[in-house]
């Protein structure tokens, strides 16, 4: 650990998913096969009347997103998905979105860099945080000149959570140093759930098992599918024999990516990128769950978490012994124990933590 004030909370109790799933690749696979067909059913909150929206990243980049706001909002959420997918099959997120809404949030969805529309609009690659942090600042100053009320809460879960760890950074140093129409307290904070913290380590570790190498790479034929889409909406913008030798998550960052950003390895960019790297060096609360078992995250990174969280006050850490990645499904009686309507446990967490902290802005 270390000598700083600890701030973090550690738990083993606070969540607890059914028996069967109290491992975390079970948890992992089931949620992602079952919620994906069943989760609409899950939950009694309407799809948001959302209004698609463009807006301007960082560079000018455009940035596909969907825009709701109830009557009487009270803050705005501002959240984005993982690794792969778009605003329409991206689930967890759209989940997220309907809480928020019926709870009286604006909402502000969006397809990051290279994913979805955006990939439509601009064939601008991916930076890991880099610069969707700032995309996410961007997004927030322009949200407030539609009508979205402060202060904003950044979200996003697995690599979607590293990008949101970087939008915290990013407004630090966005407000005091530009105009971009937000002041300080106009940004509430952020929230997310097993955010990748340090690609190196995890990549490594993921590779080193049967069936993490099945994961890796169905991930990797994402990231393939995605470099197509791009190169099928913008002839020209990047070189197709780079994209046929982008076979794995590494080896799409080496060919298609780390070139364009100035790094000379892949190391160095998830170095510069690392949210793990940046934990101490963000100044708004932040709640951070983090799962023991998640089985995609190398366990020896836990220990860092800890002594980060640790030293740094304005972040929560809510670290629990199941869970799996991005899973968090409960049972009964943790719905029971903690009044949830629905036994999606992590957003639950995130979102009585955002209006606990806008009570106190």
């Amino acid at each position: 650990m270390s000598d700083c004030d600890n701030r973090f909370f550690s738990t083993t109790d606070a969540y607890t998913p059914p028996w069967w799933l109290r491992n975390g690749l079970l948890m992992t696979v089931y949620v992602s096969l079952w919620a994906s067909r069943e989760w609409e059913r899950t939950t009694a909150a309407p799809e948001p009347p959302y209004r698609e929206q463009i807006f301007l990243g960082a560079g000018g980049v455009p940035i596909f997103g969907w825009l709701a706001i109830p009557e009487n909002p009270h803050s705005t959420i501002v959240g984005t998905y993982g690794i792969t997918g778009s605003l329409f099959n991206q689930w967890f997120l759209r989940l997220l979105g309907r809480k928020a809404f019926a709870q009286g949030y604006a909402v502000v969805l969006f397809d990051w860099r290279a994913h979805g529309k955006t990939a439509q609009l601009s064939p601008t690659l991916t930076s890991d945080g880099l610069y969707e942090g700032e995309d996410f600042v961007h997004i927030a100053a322009q949200a407030k000149a539609l009508g979205c009320p402060t202060p904003f809460w950044f979200t996003g879960f697995s690599l979607g959570g590293q990008l949101a760890l970087w939008a915290v950074k990013a407004a630090q140093e966005l407000i005091t140093g530009q105009g971009i129409g937000l002041e300080e307290r106009d940004i509430g904070g952020a929230a997310v759930i097993c955010p990748s913290l340090d690609s190196t380590r995890s990549l490594s570790y993921l590779v080193r098992a049967p069936l993490g190498r099945y994961l890796e790479q169905a991930i990797a034929r994402e990231l393939k599918k995605l470099a197509w889409q791009i190169h099928a909406a913008h002839p020209g913008a990047i070189d197709t024999a780079a994209i046929e030798r982008a076979n794995s998550i590494w080896g799409f960052d080496r060919e298609l990516v780390i070139g364009r950003l100035g790094f000379p390895s892949v190391e160095a960019y998830y170095t510069a990128s690392s949210g793990l790297h940046l934990l101490p060096h963000l100044k708004k609360p932040t709640l951070i769950l983090y799962a023991l078992d998640d089985p995609l995250f190398d366990p020896t990174i836990v220990a860092d978490l800890k002594a980060a969280c640790a030293c740094n006050p304005a972040i929560n850490l809510l670290l629990t012994r199941y869970g799996g990645h991005v899973g968090y499904l409960s049972s009964r009686t943790s719905q029971s124990q903690t009044g949830d309507p629905d036994p999606w446990w992590a957003w639950n967490r995130v979102l009585e933590w955002c209006f606990n902290e806008f009570r106190n802005h």
